[in-house]
């Protein structure tokens, strides 16, 4: 899978995940790609400050990238 081909499949994934996250006030940004398997993210609005984003994290938006882009070993949110 081509940089471009790996950007595009993680941005579907925060598509498919973005209104779960927005029916609760918040956000997620794609930062980085990092060596094509280590994922950024940004959390913007509710999401910011929730106390449960590291669980929402893990659970649901590393789940559904890897979905898209199985090469993925991590993400992280900054």
């Amino acid at each position: 899978m081509s940089p471009e081909e790996v950007k595009t499949n993680i941005e579907k994934a925060l598509e498919e995940i973005r209104p779960f996250l927005q029916s609760d006030g918040g956000d997620i940004d794609l930062v980085d790609i990092v060596d094509g398997v280590h994922v950024k993210v940004s959390f913007k609005g509710a999401c910011d400050n929730c106390s449960i984003n590291q669980m929402t994290l893990k659970s649901g938006v590393e789940m559904t990238i890897k979905k898209y882009v199985p090469q993925i070993e991590s993400v992280t949110a900054v």
